[in-house]
């Protein structure tokens, strides 16, 4: 089995608190694999606790590519992701591993393997005035402005997601073109084979059973106290990318004065049930996707047999719309 499992990479996605990590650790343990994060969080030094980064015996004795390689004021793009991913892909199957992506962030893994377009850079100021309309107005507002400029991505895109809302204005306020225009051209997707799995409990009500459950101990961890702390550095503010991940916008607003410590639970819960749906939602449009629910028997045994079926081929992403 393990022969064939040369031939490209291994990706075991889902929504947060599903269980992938444990399960990319228990495959480390079989196979001959290095761990590539594929989190917009975990790149973070100092974003432990409400990330729910491994440990630090579990990377010592896991070790995961891309985790901790920037400081919270810094900014990491899908971009930055896929040349990141592509050097290692390299760098790991030259050494005869097999690299196995694992996380959440959707956007990077599918820029990866389907291709990502040139986009500019993300850009303080206009996200800056972004956020203003939102919170005066509502991000329904900001959507309808997104709609008057790039229709198919307003289609495309919730209007109760933020960031994908943010980052498609942005783009046309930095370059003067629309988020649609510059997917007209785009960087190829990796080029070998890959096998797609995603775990998640079939029942909602045990996935936001498990969120809550895990923001509580994140609290009981110090989850306030690691916030505090980075407030207290003086040179970050709610508006950056990583202030803004789920959980760190709740408890940076109560820190602030805004909201309640049962606001803060209660918002910061929601936030990441409604992370949860939209990671779902990018995942049943996959191609060549097998699911595992964590609920129903052994996720390894079933792991292992969806890495005995054939990998999906690199051109099954050239008519795959997000």
């Amino acid at each position: 089995m393990i022969e064939h499992l040369h031939q490209g990479v291994i990706c075991l996605s889902g929504p947060t608190a599903a269980g992938k990590t444990a399960l990319a650790m228990k495959l480390a343990d079989e196979l001959p694999v290095e761990l590539i994060s594929v989190d917009s969080a975990l790149v973070y030094r100092g974003m432990d606790i409400g990330t729910a980064k491994p440990t630090a015996e579990e990377l010592e004795r896991y070790p995961h590519h891309l985790i901790d390689i920037r400081d919270p004021a810094d900014a990491y793009s899908a971009a930055d992701f896929r040349a990141d991913a592509l050097a290692l892909v390299s760098d790991i199957r030259g050494r005869g591993k097999i690299p196995l992506f694992v996380g959440g962030t959707m956007l990077y893994l599918r820029g990866l393997l389907a291709g990502l377009s040139s986009l500019p850079k993300a850009d303080a100021k206009a996200r800056e005035r972004i956020q203003q309309d939102a919170d005066e107005h509502g991000w329904t507002f900001v959507h309808n402005q997104l709609a008057a400029i790039d229709p198919v991505s307003a289609e495309r895109i919730h209007p109760n997601d933020p960031q994908r809302i943010m980052r498609a204005l942005e783009v046309y306020r930095v370059s003067g073109q629309s988020m649609t225009e510059h997917t007209q051209t785009q960087n190829p997707g990796l080029s070998i084979p890959s096998w797609q799995i995603a775990v998640a409990p079939a029942d909602r009500k045990v996935l936001h059973d498990r969120i809550e459950r895990r923001f509580a101990q994140m609290i009981a961890q110090g989850f306030e106290q690691e916030v505090r702390g980075l407030m207290e550095r003086g040179d970050l503010h709610r508006d950056l990318p990583a202030i803004r991940a789920v959980g760190y916008r709740q408890m940076w607003q109560y820190l602030e004065g805004e909201l309640s410590h049962s606001d803060m639970i209660d918002r910061g819960v929601i936030a990441t049930r409604q992370l949860a749906k939209r990671q779902i939602t990018w995942l049943r449009s996959w191609p060549g996707l097998h699911w595992i629910d964590p609920m129903l028997g052994d996720t390894t045994d079933k792991m292992f047999a969806a890495l005995e079926a054939a990998p999906l081929p690199p051109e099954a992403w050239l008519n795959n719309e997000k």
